[in-house]
């Protein structure tokens, strides 16, 4: 009984951390180029039961062949734990905002930012134009081209599908986007403001040519690709599960509270 305890309350554990990454990806639903993530639990091996007091193998009457003394009867579960929380960077869907400064990525990769801890990448390309004429996120950090920082002095820009921006007025190459690859983007770590970091897992940036440069649409804004009604169905499987861990554990509870008072009794 003392092992259905643990069981019970590991389950509960797991679906509190199911639970909290549902409630990340709902209340970031509107946020532009957020990436939903999914908790992955991992169930404990599990346990054979066999008989006790046999041992060995009894011969079956007539010479008819032999059989085992101790069989097994059954399974027992011994709990479950989260094993894995990733990201998934399926395509989100494009939304017409009519801004100059916002592009959309159509197609796997990653703008390069830099930030006072490094350069960091997002898929986030609702940019502005900063005090000094460089293009910015929402949080202030510089946009990456190749040349560096993106300069421009004010909207009247163009940005092609390869993301090149040129100037409406001369015509004129301004810069071209830094995007970057990475050879595991599963791994990638979130570091809040939509942006996110390489691990040794990911592996590092490299930058995205030929096939591997996605598509740029420029006065488009790339929607997360969380789905509520499915976040939704989750969250109500997540609280019935939790409620099944929690009467399991009460009736165990139950079930000592009677064992021992019984053992009171007798003794």
């Amino acid at each position: 009984m003392i092992r259905g305890w643990y069981t019970g309350a590991s389950g509960m554990n797991a679906q509190q951390n199911r639970l909290n990454t549902i409630s990340n990806n709902l209340a970031n639903v509107d946020t532009a180029g957020f990436k939903r993530d999914i908790t992955v639990s991992k169930s404990f091996p599990e346990l054979l039961l066999r008989r006790t007091n046999y041992d060995g193998v009894y011969e079956i009457p007539n010479g008819s062949g032999s059989a085992d003394a101790a069989p097994v009867i059954g399974k027992i579960g011994l709990g479950v734990e989260t094993n894995e929380n990733y990201t998934d960077f399926e395509q989100g869907s494009f939304k017409y905002t009519n801004t100059q400064t916002d592009t959309a990525l159509s197609g796997k990769g990653f703008y390069a930012v830099q930030t006072p801890y490094g350069e960091r990448y997002t898929r986030n390309g609702d940019f502005f134009i900063g005090k000094e004429g460089i293009l910015e996120t929402k949080e202030g950090y510089p946009v990456l081209g190749e040349k560096g920082f993106i300069y421009v002095e004010d909207d009247k820009f163009t940005v092609n599908q390869d993301g090149v921006l040129y100037s409406q007025e001369t015509s004129e190459e301004i810069d071209r986007f830094k995007v970057v690859r990475f050879d595991n983007e599963r791994y990638l770590k979130k570091m809040g403001s939509s942006l996110y970091i390489d691990t040794e897992i990911s592996g590092p940036a490299h930058i995205a040519e030929g096939d591997e440069r996605p598509q740029f649409l420029q006065g488009y804004s790339e929607t997360s690709n969380v789905n509520v009604v499915n976040e939704m169905v989750q969250m109500i499987e997540v609280n019935r599960a939790y409620e099944a861990n929690q009467k399991t554990i009460q009736s165990e509870d139950s079930m000592m509270q009677t064992l021992w008072t019984k053992f009171a009794q007798y003794k």
